[in-house]
């Protein structure tokens, strides 16, 4: 039975490095595509379509002023852009700080809407609130800490315009403003950049598959009025979302050159309840569209579904597996230099451990290697000190996301067995 336990790990471990192997591949191919090609920001669209630019905030006032500037400096012609910004809830000076920056004179002409409410629903319901407010033939979502480059916007739209039939959203990337404030927030800064500048290019590259964040992106407004808005009792109301815009035929379309900056979390507390809060919104998401494996649903919503399931399910659990029996043998076999007869309570074919050391030795070359990989295509990232943080950070934040994986998933479990309603956590902002 322990031999099979390995076997399983073991092959699980190849196909997870094997799918890493073709999404780098597909990022390559992206990036040898985009550099062949001239970056421009092409005079003007023939037509600039109206959008609706939506903020939801909760007690932001630390943030808020500064990202509702960076929105109204956008470059896109004004007379086209409404602002609306949802204080959901909000017990300080968010509020009174939107409107003192409404009452500067140079902006008295611009559309820009201070919606407070007292609704439920979280993020989600606020954006709901605005959507029935919303006049834009487009809906850009930011989150209250975003700082968006001048032109994300117009990037934004010269994608949708592209293919506007075709295209139901369309997302840019997200870089971390706090990067350098502790080590913490550097390894979010490394995961950030692998995700954005190697997944999401290597799934858009092979298979036209996008996924929308949870900011800095745009969706027709006719295609989230005939979803029926996000839905309220979704954790990771994003990844709900995508899964309808691909059940209805559209697709999520990736623009790389619309860049906007976040703020991470620069506490441990901070981020272990943010990302428990995103593992345990994917894992609903995964159980409530694993059904569309076995109906008659698009082969991108299956791949989306499979990509889901792999990555939260099947081989985290063989990362575990295989990590438990690295390191109890191990220590068995430290013990063992002392006390000759201490036994493993793992014992395998020395052939199939020999194995279980290549498979893990590759997977954490293939995991540094995709790190770098990203930070070769960002200017300025590509550094002797983030090398040395990508070799480390297997060990340590990269095990980080095993134990919020977990604890996300036990949650997940209790809620079903008692019926617990999840709580929106919304992640706290530093001055």
């Amino acid at each position: 039975m322990a031999d099979v336990i390995l076997l399983l790990s073991i092959v699980s471990i190849w196909i997870a490095v094997l799918e890493s192997i073709v999404i780098m591949s597909g990022a390559i191919r992206f990036v040898y595509r985009q550099n062949r090609g001239v970056l421009v920001r092409s005079g003007q669209l023939d037509d600039f379509p109206t959008v609706t630019v939506m903020v939801p905030a909760h007690n932001e006032e630390l943030v808020i002023t500064a990202t509702v500037e960076h929105i109204l400096q956008l470059y896109y012609p004004p007379d086209k852009v409404q602002i609306i910004v949802i204080a959901d809830n909000c017990t300080d000076r968010t509020a009174d700080k939107l409107k003192a920056l409404k009452a500067r004179t140079s902006y008295k002409d611009r559309d820009l809407l201070i919606l407070e409410r007292t609704g439920t629903g979280g993020k989600s319901g606020a954006l709901n609130d605005a959507l029935k407010e919303a006049t834009g033939d487009w809906i850009c979502v930011y989150d209250a800490d975003a700082a968006p480059e001048h032109n994300a916007l117009y990037f934004l739209i010269q994608k949708a315009m592209e293919q506007p039939e075709r295209y139901g959203a369309v997302f840019g990337r997200n870089k971390a403003r706090n990067r350098g404030q502790n080590l913490l927030s550097q390894f979010i800064n490394l995961e950030l950049i692998t995700i954005q500048r190697v997944h999401h290019t290597g799934l858009w590259e092979l298979f036209g598959l996008g996924t929308i964040p949870g900011t800095n992106f745009i969706v027709k407004r006719s295609l989230m009025e005939e979803i029926g808005g996000w839905d309220e009792h979704a954790i990771t109301e994003d990844t709900a979302v995508s899964f309808e815009i691909l059940g209805r035929g559209q697709l999520i379309a990736l623009a790389p050159q619309a860049e906007a900056y976040q703020q991470e979390p620069e506490r441990l507390d901070v981020y272990m309840k943010q990302r428990q809060r995103w593992a345990k919104g994917n894992y609903r998401v995964v159980v409530d569209n694993i059904h569309q494996l076995f109906n008659r649903s698009s082969w991108r919503i299956k791949l989306h579904v499979l990509y889901y399931a792999a990555s939260y399910f099947w081989f985290m659990v063989a990362i575990i597996v295989s990590d438990l029996i690295f390191i109890v043998n191990l220590v068995y076999q430290i013990i063992a230099l002392f006390h000759p007869d201490t036994l493993s309570p793992f014992q395998f074919s020395s052939d199939l451990y020999v194995y279980l050391v290549i498979a893990w030795a590759l997977m954490y070359y293939i995991y540094v290697l995709q790190i770098n990989l990203g930070l070769a295509t960002d200017i300025g990232q590509s550094n002797v000190r983030n090398f040395i943080l990508s070799c480390v950070s297997y060990f340590t934040y990269a095990q980080l996301f095993l134990v919020i994986s977990l604890l996300a998933f036990w949650s997940m479990i209790v809620d079903k067995v008692t019926g617990r309603q999840s709580k929106w956590y919304k992640t706290k902002r530093f001055g």
